[in-house]
């Protein structure tokens, strides 16, 4: 069995927003210094779930390949050392000029058609969405693309003979889903937390594959991929301005300010 896990580099959502710098004239987030960028933790659950389908089908003397993906310039080799540190066995960076400003159709092209060049693809996985954009279209629309189902929102996937079962979150519960592979599932944080990885797992995936491909490579025109190909307009991107009124209920007495506090409720129609 192969497994394709589609991964992302993204600016750490866990830096205060009040360091973070954007560049209106360019819509573009300026990259904070001494802070290096992190793997989408959605992205990382997703890795998590095809390491165990791997595990479950080494238990069963079954193999599994697990290949982690990503598109973005040299500096994302670092997310798939993340992922061949954890347990993969190879990685796919794809790098291009003409992949730069891409939105979620242009990328999901670009990893469809390097889902196809690997061939013999069973199951590909992903974040449920980036935690930069937080759009959710990528996985889905990399789906279409490719002709596949697309399950969304898991929290368990597991393989039971030639079906696919996945466990998906809803808003009062989950629902359990079969498929027939190939299929796409996207990845929920509900799946729980990923797997650490100690100084032997990294040293040694350092010697793991990872391959470089351009548009070239994967046969893509670039006038469909990257900004060229994109159908996202970025209006305006920018910090939005929180403007706070704070207004002071006064008295001589606990229940006066009460009281007063209560009229002020009413009239707003809040109460």
């Amino acid at each position: 069995m192969h497994i394709v896990v589609c991964v992302k580099q993204i600016f750490d959502p866990d830096v205060a927003t009040t360091v973070f710098r954007i560049d209106e004239d360019a819509n573009k987030i300026v990259p904070v210094s001494g802070v290096s960028p992190v793997i989408s933790p959605f992205d990382e659950q997703a890795v998590e779930a095809a390491l165990r389908i791997k595990d479950d089908f080494s238990e069963q003397d079954k193999d599994v390949k697990v290949t982690v993906i990503t598109m973005g310039p040299e500096a994302a080799r670092a997310v798939l050392k993340g992922g061949l540190a954890k347990g993969a066995d190879e990685g796919v960076l794809l790098t291009d000029a003409a992949f730069d400003d891409a939105d979620a159709v242009s990328t999901a092209r670009v990893l469809a058609a390097a889902v196809k060049k690997l061939g013999d693809v069973d199951l590909v996985l992903a974040g449920r969405q980036a935690a930069d954009g937080d759009l959710g279209a990528v996985g889905l629309f990399t789906a279409e693309a490719l002709g596949i189902a697309a399950i969304t929102y898991a929290k368990d996937v597991r393989m039971d003979g030639d079906t696919l079962r996945v466990v998906r979150v809803l808003e009062n519960g989950t629902e359990t889903v079969e498929a027939a592979c190939p299929a796409l599932v996207t990845i929920s944080h509900e799946l729980g937390q990923p797997r650490y990885t100690g100084l032997r797992e990294t040293m040694r995936a350092a010697k793991k594959p990872v391959h470089v491909w351009n548009a070239e490579d994967l046969g893509v025109d670039a006038g469909t991929a990257g900004a060229a190909g994109a159908r996202r307009v970025m209006e305006r991107l920018y910090m939005p301005v929180k403007e706070v009124d704070c207004d002071y209920v006064e008295g001589d007495t606990p229940q006066v300010i009460a009281a007063a506090l209560a009229q002020r409720l009413r009239d707003a129609e809040l109460v």
